[in-house]
C-alpha cells in the first residue's frame, strides 16, 4: 500500500479520477480538498470504492478517503492545509493540482474584475499552492506534482485569450520549477489536455481532438507511473500544435476555442 495523494480540487472530475487510479495501489491515503468540503460524499465514495477494488484478493486494505475544507483563492490557507495534512497522514508521495475555472470570456473582455479573478483562480493561486507544495516535498526529498495546463496555453487564442493567458504563464512557471526541482528527489509533471469534454464545458461544442476526464486521468497516471515529465492528451495535439505556432498571425486570430 503507498503514500498519501492530495487533489487539490476535491470536486475536478479529472482530479477525483486520477485519485480513483492511484487508490489502493500507489495511495494508502487520499485527502480530497475543496470549497464546502462536506458536500464532496459521492467524490469520496467513488475513490474508496475504486481503492476497495484495487486491494480486493491481495489481502490489503482499501484506501482511506478524507475530505478537507479549502479554497484555492485564499492564499493565506494554502500553508496552513498542507502543513495539517502533513501532520495527520504523513509525507505527501503525490500531490494533483487540479482546480481551475473556465470563467467567460466575453464577459471578461469587458468586466476587469472578471478578468482578474480568472487569472487570480487559474495562474496566482496555482503558483502560490505549487511553491508552497513544492517547499515540503523538498524537505521529504521525495514525491510528486501533477500540475494541468492547457493546449490554450500554448498559443494563445483570441476566443479565450484571458484563460488561455492564464494558462500559458502556468505553463511556463511549471516547466521552470520542474527544472528547479532538478536532483531533490521532487519531480513535476505537466499534463497539456486539449478540449475536455465535461463539466467545465458544458454546453459547448467539443473541439476537434476532444477527451474525456477518464482519458485524461489515464494518460495522467500512465506518465506518473513511467516517471515521464509531461504529457499531451491525446498525444497527437503535441504535434499539432507544432504546425499551429507556425500559422501568421492574421489566420491564427481567427481560431475558434
Amino acid at each position: 500500500m503507498g503514500g498519501t495523494v492530495l487533489v487539490l480540487g476535491g470536486r475536478s472530475e479529472i482530479g477525483v479520477a486520477v485519485a480513483e487510479r492511484l487508490a489502493g495501489r500507489e495511495a494508502g491515503t487520499v485527502v480530497l480538498a475543496a470549497r464546502r468540503s462536506d458536500d464532496l460524499s459521492a467524490e469520496a465514495d467513488a475513490v474508496r470504492a475504486a481503492g476497495a477494488a484495487e486491494s480486493s484478493g491481495r489481502g490489503t486494505s482499501s484506501c482511506t478517503v478524507e475530505t478537507v475544507e479549502f479554497d484555492a483563492d485564499d492564499l493565506t490557507s494554502h500553508r496552513t492545509l498542507i502543513d495539517d495534512v502533513v501532520a495527520r497522514h504523513g509525507r505527501i508521495d503525490v500531490a494533483v493540482v487540479a482546480f481551475g475555472i473556465l470563467g467567460d470570456q466575453a464577459r471578461a473582455e469587458t468586466d476587469a474584475a472578471h478578468a482578474a479573478a480568472i487569472v487570480h483562480t487559474d495562474y496566482l493561486a496555482q503558483v502560490h499552492v505549487l511553491t508552497e507544495l513544492a517547499t515540503t516535498l523538498r524537505g521529504q526529498g521525495s514525491g510528486a506534482l501533477v500540475v494541468y495546463s492547457s493546449v490554450a496555453g500554448v498559443r494563445v487564442r483570441r476566443a479565450n485569450y484571458v484563460y488561455g493567458s492564464a494558462k500559458a504563464g502556468l505553463d511556463g512557471f511549471a516547466s521552470g520549477l520542474a527544472d528547479a526541482l532538478h536532483g531533490t528527489g521532487v519531480r513535476l509533471l505537466v499534463v497539456r489536455p486539449g478540449f475536455v469534454v465535461g463539466r467545465m464545458t458544458d454546453g459547448m461544442s467539443p473541439a476537434p481532438l476532444s477527451s474525456t476526464p477518464d482519458q485524461v486521468a489515464d494518460a495522467t497516471v500512465a506518465a506518473l507511473r513511467s516517471g515521464r515529465s509531461d504529457v499531451w492528451v491525446p498525444g497527437t495535439l503535441r504535434l499539432l500544435f507544432a504546425v499551429l505556432r507556425l500559422l501568421p498571425r492574421a489566420v491564427w486570430r481567427r481560431m475558434p476555442r
